[in-house]
């Protein structure tokens, strides 16, 4: 039918395909049901507080227990040097030799004094034997008793004397065979073959013990303070008696075989730095450590108690936090913001966000989305069943939150 203008009615036809797409626009009108949510195969594992070990990491530097420099007692030409620069030298081993000329002449002329002042001595003390007996009888005045007494007296302070120069010649001549003092490790020669030494120029070389080594740390106030609010809260356990345990890193990531102990703890603080020096002591008989190497310090011993600990992978960044998946009553995904703390091996302390019991996935949260349904196996970790935690380096707790900044965590290591 088609109106017209007028009100009158006309029959109208429409096309067939225009029918259908009416039709087809009428059957689409309703709405889609939704699709139900994908279920998301992961794994979690449950939260067990426990107690962690508390590694606190420092930047140090390795130090000769005992460094000694090599100088020149006497002046003179240095006539050659006689050891390997840099290599290591025994006690007692000879480095450089200087001319013994020059001194063996003035060993030869103290003797020859001393041998004059031994005859002069002699004369004395026979006339003064002489003297004696003439002197009882009055023979002879009481000043010739006085002289030849006085003469004697004289004689024997020469020899002294003498045999003092002597001496000196002796040690002059054995300082031009120039020896190390103990066992270390040798620097080059600042001096070289021909060159006259004096006082203004007697230093030859220098020699490190290397058994043992020093390495020497930094710890500033407020670390200090932070460490002992944390043990008075019982955050933090120390070892028995402050013991800690020191463990070195190297430079290329391994782990230096041998344990020290802190041996020294400056009890003041530097007025420059804020901080107070901490040194360590480690055996070191393969010579692996050398003076001067940066290093980076475990403190092992301290504990945290009933720490909640979660795989370092669980943890996920946020716009304005970390958060990890939690698994709800019903299995369905849900978003929960949480404060980090310290690594401790393959975990991560979780300071706050988290409940003894709760379900955290690991494996798979890159796929989950809020309200997921989850999938969950159990989580094991990496070599077998859960383990307690690895030795690690320190993270940012609150205890160690300055350590991203190139600063160190405290410790109470008096």
């Amino acid at each position: 039918m088609r109106i017209h203008a007028a009100g009158c009615l006309r029959p109208c036809w429409y096309p067939l395909p225009l029918l259908w797409a009416l039709a087809l626009v009428s059957g689409c009108s309703k709405e889609a049901p939704p699709p139900k949510p994908a279920v998301v195969d992961v794994t979690a594992i449950t939260v067990e507080p426990r107690d962690a070990p508390a590694v606190f990491e420092f930047v140090g530097q390795t130090q000769s227990s005992r460094e000694v420099e090599i100088r020149a007692r006497v002046e003179g030409f240095l006539e050659r040097r006689v050891y390997t620069e840099g290599a290591l030298v025994k006690a007692g081993q000879t480095l450089f030799v200087m001319d013994r000329k020059p001194f063996e002449a003035a060993l030869q002329q103290a003797k020859g004094e001393l041998e004059q002042q031994q005859a002069k001595l002699q004369v004395a003390v026979a006339n003064l034997a002489r003297v004696k007996p003439l002197a009882e009888q009055n023979a002879v005045s009481k000043k010739d008793l006085d002289d030849a007494v006085g003469n004697e007296q004289t004689s024997r302070a020469a020899v002294l004397a003498a045999e003092g120069n002597m001496r000196q010649a002796q040690l002059n001549l054995s300082y031009t065979t120039i020896a190390s003092p103990l066992n270390g490790l040798s620097s080059f020669a600042k001096i070289q073959d021909g060159a006259y030494v004096n006082t203004a120029n007697n230093l030859l070389t220098t020699v490190a013990q290397l058994d043992p080594m020093w390495v020497n740390f930094s710890v500033s106030e407020n670390e200090q303070l932070r460490f002992r609010d944390a043990v008075a809260k019982g955050l933090l356990k120390p070892p028995a008696g402050n013991q800690f345990e020191v463990e070195v890193v190297l430079g290329d990531g391994s782990v230096y075989p041998q344990r020290g102990r802190i041996s020294f703890a400056d009890p003041s603080y530097s007025k420059e730095t804020g901080t107070f020096l901490v040194r360590a002591t480690f055996a070191n008989p393969e010579s692996t450590l050398k003076p001067g190497q940066f290093v980076r310090v475990n403190m092992l011993g301290a504990t945290r108690p009933n720490a909640i600990l979660v795989p370092q992978r669980a943890v996920q960044q946020g716009a304005k936090s970390h958060f990890v998946w939690v698994a709800g009553k019903d299995g369905k995904a849900e978003q929960r913001a949480v404060g980090t703390g310290a690594w401790s091996g393959d975990d991560w302390v979780i300071d706050q966000g988290l409940l003894a019991g709760e379900q955290v996935v690991v494996d798979g949260a890159i796929r989950v989305i809020p309200g997921a349904q989850l999938k969950i196996t159990a989580y094991q970790p990496a070599g077998g069943a859960a383990a307690a935690p690895a030795r690690g380096p320190a993270g940012p707790t609150p205890l160690e939150k300055e350590l991203a900044s190139g600063r160190k965590s405290p410790s109470d290591a008096r």
